[in-house]
């Protein structure tokens, strides 16, 4: 058994990317796209077509409901190949406007209910985790619409996540490993700071535990990874969503592969239970240099992706 194999066994396995014609050599359950991943994907000769062809279809209507209908053009091909989910995200620069992205993810769901897709069942609207994009996500949520809460650096993020009992929640290792690596600079020690000491793992670690001992049911996706550590550090999490690059590595090795979150385990810990109110969550993310700035700088990133597929939209239709 290699080890995306051994993996199954205790985590979702998700797909993180807009290529959709690699999903069935990895085989996962569900997939996760967002901006910068779709921009990449169409600027490949295979899926340069799709977006040609939305533009065509669609000339005329405004700028962001053709980039919406691309989006979901994208999301039912990769429905066609797995059997789960896909996460479709709503346009960044509505990550602190909540009625806006409100107004988004309905016409994202019901730009799928009209491609024949379950979307209770099939769809998870990707939204940042502002506190407006959180209370976004209550309210869709209210509405039946499952979201899936993006951008997740801190534990403030996921405790408000979980109070708005949204479906699942991503929080980002990677670039939280990143954000500790550059601080430290030429301090970083790569080894001691691997595995269970990733900074990026023992955050997932902590929400992931938090959740379990307090009976929060948001599911909790780790996500955003630089290398097989991470991901084999998190191995029991409830969701996992790796790169192609990252599932290819874990399919061709066959070393063992070590169950390390359990919820069972979890449940019987002792976190005193928090929460906060706006100002509370505020000053909490404040205090917390990385989040804040993280989760600024993957707005910024996701929204100026989401300004280059305009251009490359607007040059399709002359």
């Amino acid at each position: 058994m290699n080890q995306l194999d051994s993996l199954r066994q205790w985590t979702t396995v998700v797909a993180d990317t807009g290529d959709f014609k690699q999903l069935s050599v990895s085989k996962p359950q569900d997939a996760t796209t967002n901006p910068s991943l779709i921009l990449k994907a169409v600027q490949k000769p295979e899926y340069r077509p799709l977006l040609d062809e939305t533009v065509k279809k669609h000339a005329g209507k405004p700028l962001d409901e053709v980039i919406d209908r691309l989006l979901v053009n994208f999301g039912t091909e990769i429905l066609q190949i797995i059997p789960g989910r896909v996460s479709t995200e709503v346009d960044a620069r509505l990550s602190f406007d909540t009625a806006a992205t409100i107004a988004r993810g309905e016409r994202i769901v019901a730009l799928y209910k009209a491609e024949g897709i379950d979307t209770e069942k099939r769809l998870l609207i990707k939204v940042a985790s502002t506190w407006e994009g959180i209370e976004a996500a209550r309210q869709l949520e209210l509405k039946g619409i499952r979201t899936n809460l993006t951008l997740l650096f801190s534990f403030a993020q996921a405790v408000a996540c979980g109070a708005a009992k949204v479906q699942l929640i991503s929080p980002f290792v990677g670039r939280i490993y990143d954000w500790y690596k550059k601080s430290a600079g030429a301090k970083w020690d790569e080894a001691a700071s691997a595995g269970a000491n990733d900074p990026g793992v023992k955050s997932v670690r902590e929400i992931f535990n938090y959740y379990k001992q307090h009976g929060i049911k948001t599911e909790v996706m780790g996500a955003s990874f630089r290398n097989v550590g991470q991901i084999k550090a998190l191995a029991g999490c409830d969701l996992l969503t790796i790169s192609p690059e990252l599932l290819a590595e874990l399919a061709a090795s066959d070393e063992p592969l070590e169950h390390v979150l359990d919820a069972k385990a979890a449940a019987k810990g002792d976190a005193k239970q928090v929460s906060y109110d706006e100002a509370g969550f505020r000053f909490a993310l404040n205090e917390d240099a990385m989040a804040t700035e993280k989760l600024a700088e993957g707005i910024r990133a996701f929204a100026a992706d989401a300004v280059k597929l305009e251009k490359l939209m607007q040059e399709s239709g002359k």
